[in-house]
């Protein structure tokens, strides 16, 4: 199979890439290496990527890609480009969201049906939810989204349906849940976490700790990524971890595989919803989605990664 990746030198883009890789598929992946967070991070991500058969890479702005060439004799587009963050998201920098996730996913889907593409695979998000009326939360729930951000991804994905109803543009769009995992971006939760930990510094944490996510390993996302690609389903899915676990239970649990971390107290912050939890009944029907990751594992594979990078900075250094 052959695909693109937009946002492949990402989080999860670049795990979805060696993923691809190692199922055979030929990918080509794209990234503009903004600086949202440090581009360094992510010429790393790319690294053990660069070189290897099947894959290439191509640094450019979606907005500016000659996009037709690009998804020409394509099998499937994963879309996984956009701005994320939801603290960020407020008052100017509101624009670069509006452009970074609307307007580029708009022209993603003109090139998509004007290539006729098989298959144009979304990453979006649960942000869509918001504070949910009900949790484990199903994709009929009305979405209410508590920040700009969130905001943003529920246009893309609602652009998503009209191109498929109107244009019969094959989209499928995944509701991804809090996604950790190694390389996970140095502003999420979990990455600030295992870094303290692993460096003996406080952690501060937003709010009461008693906020809840249903946390989802990297590697069921990915998966789940290329099966929605593979099976003939279209509409928007949930992907969840399975388990809603509060930011204090991920904190005891962290303890256990690594130094025990100082928490600092904080204010919540503008935008963060108080629960979140999957409904994954819909995935599961449609192409067979069953994360099989549980969140002691995730976390342990976070936390030798954290000090295998510590470790082979400190030896480049000696």
């Amino acid at each position: 199979m052959r695909a693109v990746v937009t946002g492949a030198a990402g989080f999860i883009g670049s795990h979805l890439c060696e993923h691809l890789l190692a199922h055979g598929d030929e990918v080509m992946g794209v990234d503009a290496l903004t600086d949202y967070y440090d581009p360094a991070q992510k010429r790393d991500n790319l690294r053990p990527l660069l070189g290897r058969d099947r894959f290439t890479f191509r640094q450019g702005d979606l907005l500016t890609v000659p996009l037709d060439a690009l998804f020409g004799g394509v099998d499937v587009v994963y879309h996984l480009a956009g701005q994320p963050g939801v603290r960020g998201s407020w008052g100017p920098e509101f624009a670069v969201y509006l452009e970074r996730n609307v307007l580029v996913t708009q022209r993603v889907l003109e090139a998509a049906r004007r290539t006729g593409l098989r298959r144009l695979v979304y990453a979006s998000s649960s942000s869509v939810y918001g504070d949910a009326e009900v949790c484990p939360t199903r994709e009929t729930v009305r979405p209410r989204p508590v920040s700009p951000y969130g905001v943003t991804k529920l246009a893309a994905e609602h652009l998503c349906e009209t191109y498929r109803m109107v244009f019969g543009v094959p989209t499928a769009s995944l509701r991804l849940f809090s996604v950790y995992g190694p390389r996970q971006r140095p502003d999420m939760a979990f990455a600030r976490l295992v870094a303290a930990a692993c460096t003996h510094r406080p952690f501060p944490l937003y709010g009461d700790g008693g906020q809840s996510r249903d946390f989802t390993y990297v590697g069921d996302v990915v998966t789940a990524m290329r099966a929605a690609a593979l099976s003939p389903w279209t509409g928007v899915a949930n992907l969840g971890g399975g388990c809603e676990v509060t930011m204090r239970q991920a904190i005891m649990l962290l303890g256990q595989l690594a130094p025990a971390v100082r928490v600092a107290p904080g204010p919540e912050r503008p935008g963060d919803a108080r629960r979140t939890g999957a409904d994954i009944s819909v995935a599961r029907a449609a192409f067979g989605y069953r994360p099989a990751t549980d969140l002691r594992s995730g976390l342990a594979a976070m936390v030798l990664a954290e000090r295998t990078a510590r470790h082979g900075r400190t030896a480049a250094t000696a």
